[in-house]
């Protein structure tokens, strides 16, 4: 099923204001001598930036992680947790910015989104590049996981890498993304926060596939306990076994994991 609708729901046009900031630790998911990928905690930047001067980004917590510069490779929205990439060299770095913008990488993250969308849907909508830029196209795949009335559980699959681009999908089919402070529903994100305790933004970046030399790398980034736990009150418990990480494929010259 394909969506193409003729309007998007006009964001509240507004900069949020900054999350708290979280003493939650970087889980490193993954290491080798190119890159490494890390379980971004929601509320911290990737990087700073001018409007953001953050003294606790995640580049810096990385490279005192493992004692050795790293190069970004991509982002999420500070309110996103989930798989990051850093590469170890600039050059690897653009190889890998290459792979990400023209559909060389998998990606699949998980959302608590606003009353039932579709079992499956595919939204072809354009987005803008960047705030206040001119719009590009966009493409989302959409997959229910549960749908308990007033929310769903969805899997995302983004085959372009666009300006907030899953939160202004799931906006323009009329089901935002959860505490989404631009795009999201008042009513729903205060349900959010009461019934199910989540107090950041019900998106997480699940899981990475990402060619290497000799082959790809998978890897799964485990839910945060906030997510994991708000999930259980809300009743998500039978699709939790599901969302467990998997073992990746070895790579190539690899034994498998036994």
């Amino acid at each position: 099923m394909r969506a193409r609708y003729p309007h998007e729901p006009r964001p509240e046009w507004r900069r949020p204001a900054p999350e708290p900031m979280t003493a939650a630790p970087t889980e490193l998911l993954h290491r080798d001598d190119q890159l490494v990928v890390v379980n971004k905690p929601a509320g911290v930047l990737v990087h700073r930036t001018e409007l953001a001067p953050d003294r606790d980004v995640l580049m810096m917590r990385v490279r005192d992680l493992i004692g050795a510069h790293v190069w970004p490779v991509h982002r999420l929205d500070r309110g996103t947790s989930g798989a990051l990439v850093f590469a170890l060299s600039s050059a690897r770095a653009h190889e890998l910015a290459l792979a990400f913008e023209h559909g060389g990488v998998e990606k699949r993250y998980l959302a608590l989104a606003r009353g039932e969308p579709p079992p499956e849907v595919e939204v072809d909508y354009p987005v803008p590049r960047g705030e206040g830029k001119a719009r590009v196209p966009a493409r989302t795949r959409f997959r229910r996981l549960y749908a308990g009335g007033w929310f769903s559980l969805m899997e995302a699959e983004p085959f372009t890498g666009r300006y907030h681009q899953i939160r202004r999908h799931l906006a323009h089919l009329r089901h935002p993304v959860g505490n989404d402070s631009n795009y999201g529903t008042g009513w729903f994100n205060r349900k959010l926060r009461a019934d199910a305790e989540l107090h950041r933004l019900a998106l997480h970046a699940a899981s990475l596939t990402l060619p290497v030399p000799g082959g790809v790398l998978r890897v799964e980034a485990p839910l945060p306990p906030d997510f994991s736990d708000a999930l259980r009150r809300l009743g998500v418990v039978g699709p939790l076994a599901a969302l467990a990480p998997s073992a990746p494929p070895p790579l190539p010259g690899e034994a498998p994991a036994l």
